[in-house]
């Protein structure tokens, strides 16, 4: 299933970097997601950086064929690959997101860049759940979390940006 989201924020690309490559604001947007347990670790990688959540979440908005499956909570990898900055201070880089104990993945591509006097971040990727016959309707089921997550965190890094203007 395909998963297309936008985020906006009305800071410049650099200090939009900085916030989602600052340990504290990874914290704050499991935290706000209503994670159970969660841990974030960023590290640099030349001029980008790679960061790494993992977080426990209670499954209690999902269906039941899909909690039979996952249990009573969700453990969500989250790992963001980023390079360095090109000629416009934007940066590209991938998002994948892994579902321990369930064969269900997201891999995107992810741009950060001006836009607007602002920041824009771009999420294009495939969400997919490997089961036979029901593949589909775990992705269905899954899909509406992966937005909320995505939108979770631009309410986050909005609040977090005005914080630390």
């Amino acid at each position: 299933m395909r998963i297309s989201e936008t985020i906006s924020y009305v800071a410049a690309p650099d200090a939009v970097f900085a916030m989602v490559t600052d340990p504290q604001f990874q914290e704050r947007k499991c935290v706000e997601a209503g994670a159970l347990r969660h841990d974030a670790a960023v590290t640099s990688a030349g001029d980008g950086a790679r960061v790494v959540t993992r977080r426990d979440l209670p499954t209690d908005g999902l269906p039941d064929f899909a909690k039979s499956v996952v249990g009573s909570t969700l453990s969500i990898t989250e790992t963001y690959e980023w390079s360095g900055p090109d000629g416009d201070a934007g940066r590209t880089g991938t998002l994948t997101v892994e579902v321990a104990g369930a064969p269900v993945a997201m891999r995107s591509d992810v741009r950060l860049f001006p836009s607007g006097g602002g920041t824009t971040i771009t999420i294009e990727g495939d969400l997919k759940a490997s089961i036979p016959l029901f593949g589909g309707k775990v992705e269905k089921a899954a899909a509406p979390a992966v937005v909320d997550a995505i939108r979770s965190e631009q309410q986050t890094g909005r609040a977090w940006l005005t914080e630390h203007a």
